[in-house]
């Protein structure tokens, strides 16, 4: 009887294992870097206005995105070619507005509710009738945090368009 063993010729190596979990966790780490959360389809022209002291928000997950603006040409047969307010990723009526802040509101933790601040995306051709309508909205609400999203640039290329 011998101890040892001959190998035969025709079998396999078996497959090392050892590097898999390093190419999972490479892919991994690839697919969180190269990933794009997106917040919100635009479904109205967006061309926001310029101003020349814009401050950058130091956090974002307190915000509540609300659009105004006219239809995008392919939006249009369904609603209209005037302004239109986009609340997440629906155009709705102005009368939505309280009942969308209330909604966003309650889905945040409870120590952030008091922090959150609604920003408004207009559009710089817009009318100011509908803003109107939307912040009366907000007050009714009681979302009183509002800033305006601005691009950074010549605030007095607004006041030469209108003209």
């Amino acid at each position: 009887m011998s101890k040892f063993k001959k190998k035969k010729s025709g079998d396999l190596p078996p497959v090392s294992t050892a590097s898999l979990p390093d190419i999972v966790f490479m892919l991994l780490f690839f697919f969180m870097v190269a990933t794009v959360m997106r917040e919100d389809e635009l479904m109205i022209k967006n061309t926001l206005p310029q101003a020349n002291q814009v401050e950058k928000l130091e956090s974002k997950n307190k915000l509540v995105y609300i659009y105004i603006g006219k239809p995008t040409s392919s939006y249009q047969n369904q609603h209209g070619t005037n302004e239109v307010v986009q609340l997440g990723d629906k155009i709705s009526s102005v009368s939505e507005v309280q009942t969308f802040i209330n909604t966003k509101r309650n889905a945040m933790p409870e120590d952030v509710q008091d922090e959150m601040m609604v920003s408004l995306k207009v559009d710089r051709d817009s009318k100011v009738g509908i803003l109107t309508d939307v912040k009366q909205e907000l007050r009714d609400a009681m979302a009183l945090k509002i800033n305006y999203t601005a691009s950074q640039g010549d605030p007095m290329i607004n006041i030469n368009r209108r003209q």
